[in-house]
């Protein structure tokens, strides 16, 4: 198990760039399978997560070249689909909560497909009823050996229809668009999840040959095609790391322009953090934090009412970035209530920021309401575990924020979003070390 040793309490200076989306990597690299030509995939990030899903493509039998530092070829056209129902691939796809989105593409073009149930945060319940509701809807049949944890969805052939989906999955979406782009006849999806990453993947498929209409808003239409071609696409910069660094440089007080962030793919994100008092200046594609010498102040609702910030499905805000929010929050002038609605584990990491010094109320599994220090008492050093991604990454913007040398052991879980975190956070004046 890796470990961080933090030495906080400096201010950082200077550029970082966000690697690409994650989110959106793991939706991208699936599609290649819906296609025997070859795919071209840039700014692909070289996380856990994504080297892990991969070398389930390369096991799987896609041949698969790597052309720059993060840039890669793939080509489907002679695939091994025995993998699918061997040992190896029940343990492979266990470890890798984005591996369920090979079914749809598989299943729309070998009319099978399956998986073990997979991994990944242990945040809470993930349930995913969307994703196969969906492919039953399409014509699927869906079974479940309840022994081995492992799901499947055979079908002849695919056949278009009208489904309101009972959750704005994003993933859901994602998998049933893959489903539907070569079923016979048109598919509706309401409800449909719209995050950037979902647009990107819609967009690809259409330069593929697919018929994809309504694409950024919740009702998609898809008029199934019977082959795709190949394509090229680059993959946004990561939203969720964007809102990270802007986290980061207000809570160690630091001057920090974030490099080429795709402002048109931001959403409310810079306006969530503007609400906590931080400034937000945009220079061309890049995002400028300047020091925060005087802290900053949580704005009141207009009746002057505590603020509420809360996750929810695109163009709300990410319910990724709600544990970097509270985070910030500790230090800000004012008191915030952190409404955390999708995932009903994901705020038991306070505990942590409590043990440092933070002023945090736990109200129940999906509350926390925090009453900041305006940094008259600095966060305390201690040591703690990465019990998620996200969590993981508050809990290191915590550190560096604090006062002493910090230890966070099971760093994998960082790493398994965050690529190069540590050597990229050195290069801007971090004082961090990673030990094996």
């Amino acid at each position: 198990m890796g470990t961080f040793k933090i030495e906080g309490g400096h201010r950082l200076k200077g550029e970082i760039t966000p690697q690409g989306a994650k989110n959106e990597a793991l939706q991208i690299l699936c599609a290649v399978l819906l296609t025997d030509e070859k795919v071209t995939i840039h700014n692909i990030p070289n996380i856990i997560d994504v080297n892990k899903l991969i070398d389930l493509l390369e096991n799987l039998g896609v041949k698969i070249q790597k052309i720059g530092p993060a840039s890669y070829t793939f080509k489907a056209d002679d695939l091994h689909l025995e993998y699918l129902q061997s040992e190896e691939f029940k343990k492979d796809g266990r470890g890798l909560r984005g591996s369920i989105m090979l079914v749809g593409p598989l299943l729309a073009r070998f009319g099978k497909g399956y998986i073990p149930k997979p991994g990944g945060d242990k945040i809470g319940r993930r349930r995913l009823d969307t994703h196969f509701d969906g492919f039953i809807k399409l014509g699927a049949k869906f079974r479940y050996n309840r022994e081995e944890y492992f799901y499947g969805v055979e079908a002849e052939k695919l056949t278009g229809t009208y489904m309101l989906l009972d959750e704005a999955s994003v993933t859901g979406t994602a998998n049933i668009v893959m489903a539907a782009v070569l079923a016979e006849g048109e598919t509706t999806i309401y409800n449909a999840a719209c995050e950037p990453y979902l647009q990107q993947l819609c967009n690809m498929l259409n330069r593929m040959g697919a018929k994809i209409s309504g694409i950024g808003s919740n009702m998609l239409k898809i008029e199934g095609v019977s082959k795709l071609g190949g394509t090229e696409h680059t993959m946004l910069p990561d939203m969720i790391e964007i809102g990270s660094w802007i986290g980061l440089a207000a809570m160690t007080k630091s001057e920090i322009t974030i490099k080429n962030v795709g402002w048109d793919y931001l959403g409310q994100i810079p306006m969530v953090f503007e609400k906590l008092g931080i400034k937000i200046e945009r220079r061309g594609d890049d995002i400028f934090i300047p020091e925060h010498k005087d802290g900053y102040e949580i704005q009141n609702f207009i009746d002057g009412s505590v603020l509420t910030i809360s996750d929810a499905p695109w163009p709300g805000f990410t319910p990724d970035l709600l544990s970097i929010v509270l985070t910030v929050a500790t230090q800000a002038r004012g008191s915030v209530l952190v409404h955390q609605k999708m995932f009903e584990s994901r705020l038991f990491f306070v505990d942590k920021l409590i043990d440092m010094g933070a002023k945090i109320i736990l109200c129940d599994p999906h509350r926390a309401t925090v009453i900041g220090h305006d940094f008259e008492s600095q966060l305390k050093a201690t040591t703690m575990t990465s019990p998620d991604i996200r969590a993981g990454v508050s809990l290191l913007i915590a550190a560096l924020s604090a006062k002493g040398t910090s230890t966070i052991h099971n760093i994998e879980q960082i790493d398994r979003g965050y690529q190069d975190i540590d050597g990229r956070l050195r290069a801007i004046g971090a004082r961090i070390v990673r030990v094996d």
